[in-house]
């Protein structure tokens, strides 16, 4: 199923339903309206060189239209993250992907303060651009059937690529990963099975579009079913994003934990009332934030798995079935092997090893990287780089990466099983995160990063009831902010080093 196809029925059938309401530029756009405005887009894109074509632009209704005019142009978007060192990721992306083009906004470059890139091109001159001509015709082709429209836009295969993503870059320098039509169609129709998904929705973006659980999420699942979509820009703007959940009656939300905190802090009662599921990913929901949520909301935050190279969703908690703490069960179309790590030998209920992913929505593998793919990818597996086990009754439960336990005395420590424990014994606000630095006699020490004094004798003496000597952390660093992806993981990389220098002075 050609995504940007299954557009045009979505539009056709709902064509005076709000598509898309932004809150950042103040515009609304029904479906027809949606398509007409692709429609002119893609001309546009028709000028510009075959192949891929960059995109930067924040979640908005200009991104959502770029997206989709690239598509139907028969070209290829390739998300850039703007958060982070923007004209650097820009750079990156031509030269890894090989393309000139990048679309992105004159608002957008003057905001983050970064400057021209050759081969950007600006949403404000291209829409300043078009004449009433070229509305006119697109108006003409979007009254046509949908069948002949089809025959005015790319087409193509289940298996063309929709997409080349950026790794986070938490840990190494991003991967580039290509996802096709199938890849994504297949975890949106698993993701809106899991959640009786329907065209009733109204979904709260918030995520950026450069992410896969954004893109997939926040974009093509609402777009897949008719559903209404209400984006802002800028996920950190936490009041405004409660007063905007209250008012449009938002039904589906997703988030990461830090985004979700932000929420929790600065929400009214009442604010996500109308809320029917909400979905927290990319990192581990606290306890205390999933029920500081249900305190105050009666709002169940169901806590998910995924990777970008798995389209992302794999494995989601439900209503119907949610066990807090776990990650969920794996999607329809999604199998999951855990692993022994040294034997490689299938692990029994319960018992930690690799998570390996197979199914549908798996990429083919890394965009020209085949050292990364024959690393990663095995006889169709993808090895996630992740540990966790499966429960007898199904349940996934994810115990961080491998990269993110360190071995100590031959015993391997889990430095996400610390912070657990951990953030428990911290204030609510506090955040903490165990990153591993070199250590001349043992080879390796632990050391935990938090936000603001504490008491180490007395944090340290109640960690030693619940870990292992060997893995309680020595040192202790304060530092004001977390480094942060643009999704809001902790940028393990960046911090690793921090406290390497730290220590180090």
């Amino acid at each position: 199923m050609l995504l940007h196809h299954r557009f045009v029925e979505i539009a056709k059938r709902y064509g005076q339903k709000i598509a898309v309401r932004d809150y950042s530029t103040d515009k609304t756009l029904t479906y027809r309206q949606t398509l007409i405005a692709s429609l002119m887009l893609a001309q546009v894109c028709r000028k510009f060189a075959r192949g891929n074509i960059g995109l930067m632009v924040p979640t908005s209704l200009g991104c959502i239209l770029a997206k989709l005019a690239i598509l139907m142009s028969g070209r290829v978007p390739v998300m850039i993250n703007y958060s982070t060192g923007a004209e650097q990721n820009a750079r990156y992306a031509q030269r890894k992907c090989a393309f000139h083009t990048i679309i992105t906004s004159k608002a957008l470059l003057t905001k983050i303060d970064c400057a021209h890139v050759p081969g950007m091109v600006y949403l404000e001159d291209i829409m300043a651009g078009i004449s009433w001509f070229d509305k006119l015709r697109a108006a003409s082709i979007a009254l046509l059937p949908v069948s002949l429209i089809k025959l005015f836009i790319k087409g193509g295969d289940e298996n063309d690529n929709v997409v080349l993503l950026f790794t986070s870059g938490s840990e190494l320098e991003p991967k580039t990963v290509p996802l096709t039509h199938k890849n994504i169609s297949t975890n949106i129709l698993d993701g809106g099975e899991r959640f009786h998904f329907t065209d009733q929705d109204i979904l709260l973006a918030t995520l950026p579009y450069f992410h896969v659980f954004g893109m997939t999420v926040s974009l093509w699942l609402p777009l897949f079913y008719g559903s209404t979509i209400v984006c802002l820009a800028n996920p950190l703007e936490y009041k405004k994003i409660c007063e905007v959940a209250r008012k449009e009656k938002t039904t589906v939300m997703v988030g990461t934990p830090s985004f979700y905190w932000g929420y929790l802090r600065k929400s009214e009662e009442g604010d996500f009332a109308s809320l029917r599921v909400s979905v927290c990913g990319a990192d581990k929901c606290p306890d205390g934030l999933r029920e500081g949520f249900f305190t105050k909301h009666g709002v169940t935050l169901l806590e998910g798995y995924g990777a970008t190279e798995c389209s992302p969703i794999i494995s989601v908690n439900s209503i119907e079935e949610n066990r807090p703490g776990s990650v969920g069960k794996p999607l329809r179309s999604i199998e999951v092997r855990i692993e022994n790590y040294e034997t490689g030998e299938e692990c029994a209920p319960g018992q930690d090893g690799r998570i390996l992913v197979k199914g549908g929505s798996v990429m083919k593998g890394y965009f020209n990287d085949f050292e990364q793919t024959s690393l990663r990818m095995r006889n169709g597996w993808y090895d996630t780089g992740d540990m966790g086990n499966i429960d007898a009754d199904g349940y996934l439960w994810h115990v961080g990466r491998l990269k993110r336990f360190v071995k100590i005395g031959g015993e391997m420590i889990s430095m996400v099983r610390i912070e657990n424990a951990l953030e428990k014994l911290l204030p609510e606000d506090m955040e903490c995160c165990v990153v591993e630095v070199p250590d001349a006699i043992k080879g390796a020490k632990i050391v935990a990063v938090i936000t603001a004094p504490i008491e180490e004798k007395a944090i340290t003496k109640q960690l030693a009831t619940q870990l292992s000597p060997i893995a309680i952390p020595k040192i202790f660093l304060v530092r004001e902010k977390m480094p942060k992806t643009g999704n809001g993981k902790v940028d393990f990389q960046a911090l690793t080093e921090i406290a390497r220098e730290e220590l180090a002075r």
